[in-house]
């Protein structure tokens, strides 16, 4: 497969064979200098040495699947690497390549800010001074978060307070030109009284005055999160997979 994809360079002619895709407009940085490779059903891309995942595809899985397994041989993507998928299945990945770790999750996306609610307004930027119990919060409400406080993908941080203790946080990890929300979490005393929602709300509404679409990721299994998302507008979707490749490299979930 390997052999017959076409080479290509930087961010221009994957989202031009994407059709601009809002996924892929958000993976890619403006000013990463990715290679590709363009396959009749699919593009695929690795990235610069960073924090995130070595690289990724998107379209048809088969043909991603085969360009890696090419890549993984031939030493190019190394053990331990991190890759973003198109969804694909246990058995598919177990006939290509070295899987030690693998998720599902959604790629939801909304294209129109959504009008206020109750809350919203209370939605706020974090600063330094926050940290301490923004940490806190991370590490007591969503331990098992990908965004933690210090995450270098990080551009801020917003929250909600009652009264003078912080009860909800979530993170700017906005890349490329989409916006994109990560790491939402409510203080476990605090659910269930309509603090996620307004936390969306009032940070899509802030990602809206940069970018015309938002974005955000949910695992497959969090049905709840994505009842309230969609609920929110986040109504377009593109199932993705996570796979970390058998190795000891560095690299945490997406």
């Amino acid at each position: 497969m390997i052999d017959t994809a076409r080479a290509v360079r930087g961010r221009a002619p994957l989202l031009a064979a994407t059709g601009h895709h809002p996924y892929v407009r958000h993976v890619l940085g403006r000013h990463d200098d990715a290679a590709g490779w363009l396959m009749p059903d699919a593009v695929a891309w690795l990235l610069p040495d960073g924090p995130g995942p070595a690289g990724g595809a998107f379209g048809a899985a088969g043909p991603a699947l085969d360009l890696f397994a090419a890549l993984v041989a031939d030493g190019t993507v190394r053990a331990g690497e991190r890759l973003h998928l198109p969804r694909v299945s246990p058995d598919e990945l177990a006939a290509r390549l070295p899987v030690a770790r693998h998720s599902d999750w959604d790629f939801l996306w909304t294209t129109a800010a959504p009008a206020s609610r109750p809350g919203a307004e209370r939605v706020v930027r974090l600063t330094g001074a926050d940290l301490p119990e923004l940490t806190a919060l991370v590490a007591a409400a969503y331990p098992e978060s990908t965004t933690h406080p210090g995450d270098e993908q990080v551009i801020d941080w917003y929250g909600i307070r009652d009264g003078d203790r912080l009860v909800a946080c979530g993170a700017d990890r906005s890349r490329g030109d989409v916006g994109f929300l990560a790491g939402l979490a409510v203080t476990p005393t605090q659910r269930g009284r309509g603090l996620g929602a307004a936390l969306t709300v009032g940070m899509t509404r802030a990602l809206f005055d940069r970018y015309d679409r938002v974005g955000l990721g949910v695992y497959t299994d969090n049905v709840g999160a994505l009842r309230l998302y969609r609920g929110l507008g986040y109504t377009h979707s593109a199932p993705r997979s996570t796979v970390r490749l058998v190795g000891s490299s560095a690299g945490c979930a997406s």
